[in-house]
């Protein structure tokens, strides 16, 4: 039986502009409350950004583990942080309900993407982190499926935000996409130093998870967020399943396997198919039978993301999660006082929001520590369990050593005293050129001896 055909809203209508005003206000709304926080996944990139507003070359001049467009995309806002960071948020997520709201063709779907990126695990969802950033371009790259070398090269761009990217070619079911994303994704190889920071350390940190049981964890988290995700789910049941869905959850569920991690913003990726899917037989009454006129009481279970994560937007600052961007921010509120213009930072652990709160650039090659001690940071707090082999460590510390960098924000030895950096035997003679200026809660702060 053929579905009833969908209406699809015309452009620039005026119902259009009001909803997408609408979905632009309550976004813009819900990340002001944070403008006074800043998450660690996006002080990484507006760390990145301050090196190259700075004059540093991404990968050359330090290190970086991202595809270029992430730390670049920051550098649009001058990497600033605060109302700006949110205004980009809040903008990034009415384009993508845009996108959707013309992949499915109404605004059914748009509004449910946007809700869901609004009040899905806000920590997650408020950082313009490269899961997030992803969604775009494969919106982007399935609305014009019909053309395939255009959208081989928007695909090409969420490549270069993430690399996980590339798991959704299939969907666009072109050897002429394939063509034009490769041509598009190909210049970056040819930046020095991109291959082994973004690809060889991407592939030691996705086989070398921290999880005891990955595919326990993975199988009880996915359940999480399907029950999360009922409302979705259930009236995905009822749509029209066809080739194109189906590839694109294929792509969204390998997106969430891979690296054994299962963190929340990893499945961002099954948002877009399922708000397509579930609007598709939500507007479809021929699906529901004698149950069509109860078809959208299947909304009122959006309440349970609702009621359980939209308390998380009121004073933020209090949670349990942000007890060390407290403590960075009073880091660099030390630095800030003491540093005169010119003068350069680094960070020993995985701690960017010290140096995205300073705004000093980088005095090294490294913008953190996981390349110099070979322990990630999904782990560096409590363990001192190396995945990178010592010879690797033990060439990046040599380039640390021939650095001078005016001040050394230890902020990993105040929580893992066998990772301090006063413990590192190869930066004993080095550490020699400094003093201890202050010490916080979980940071101890070194400048360079006049």
């Amino acid at each position: 039986m053929k579905s009833t055909p969908q209406t699809r809203v015309p452009a620039h209508s005026f119902f259009e502009k009001r909803v997408i005003l609408a979905i632009f206000a309550v976004a813009l709304f819900t990340r002001l409350l944070h403008s006074n926080v800043l998450w660690v996944e996006e002080a990484y990139p507006t760390t990145a950004a301050i090196n190259i507003l700075a004059g540093r070359s991404l990968y050359s001049d330090f290190w970086f583990d991202k595809p270029p467009l992430f730390p670049l995309l920051y550098t649009l806002w001058g990497a600033q942080t605060g109302a700006l960071l949110r205004i980009a948020g809040a903008s990034y997520i009415t384009v993508c309900a845009w996108l959707m709201a013309r992949v499915a063709r109404n605004w059914l779907a748009g509004g449910l993407l946007a809700f869901f990126l609004i009040f899905d695990v806000p920590a997650a969802s408020m950082v313009l982190g490269p899961d997030l950033l992803t969604l775009a371009p494969v919106l982007g790259a399935v609305l014009l499926r019909q053309r395939p070398i255009a959208a081989g090269a928007v695909l090409a761009l969420g490549f270069h935000f993430n690399t996980k990217a590339i798991l959704f070619l299939p969907v666009l079911w072109s050897w002429q996409a394939a063509v034009s994303f490769a041509l598009v994704a190909a210049p970056a190889f040819l930046m020095p130093g991109y291959l082994d920071q973004v690809w060889r350390w991407g592939a030691l940190y996705a086989r070398d998870t921290f999880l005891e049981n990955p595919w326990r964890e993975g199988l009880w988290k996915t359940g999480a967020w399907l029950g999360f995700h009922a409302a979705l789910v259930l009236a995905a049941v009822r749509a029209k399943w066809t080739r194109l869905p189906l590839l694109w959850i294929g792509a969204a569920l390998l997106c969430a396997v891979a690296g054994f991690r299962f963190f929340p913003r990893y499945y961002f990726h099954l948002l877009p198919p399922l708000c397509w899917l579930a609007s598709q037989a939500l507007t479809d009454k021929a699906r529901w039978g004698r149950w069509a006129r109860y078809r959208f009481a299947l909304l009122a279970l959006l309440l349970i993301p609702l009621v359980r994560y939209a308390p998380a937007y009121w004073r933020p600052e209090r949670s349990k999660d942000l007890a060390m961007f407290r403590d960075a921010r009073q880091a660099a509120k030390v630095i800030e006082e003491q540093a005169i213009p010119g003068e350069t930072l680094f960070t020993w652990g995985y701690r960017p929001e010290i140096d995205a709160l300073s705004r000093l650039p980088g005095g090294t090659p490294f913008l953190e520590s996981q390349p110099l001690t070979g322990v990630f940071a999904d782990r560096h707090l409590s363990s001192a369990q190396r995945s990178v082999d010592a010879a690797q460590t033990a060439a990046h510390l040599e380039r640390l050593a021939a650095s001078r960098p005016v001040f050394i924000a230890d902020g990993l030895g105040r929580y893992n005293p066998a990772l301090a950096i006063n413990k590192v035997p190869a930066l004993a003679e080095w550490l020699q050129q400094y003093e201890v200026v202050a010490i916080t809660r979980g940071t101890v702060i070194y400048r360079l001896r006049r």
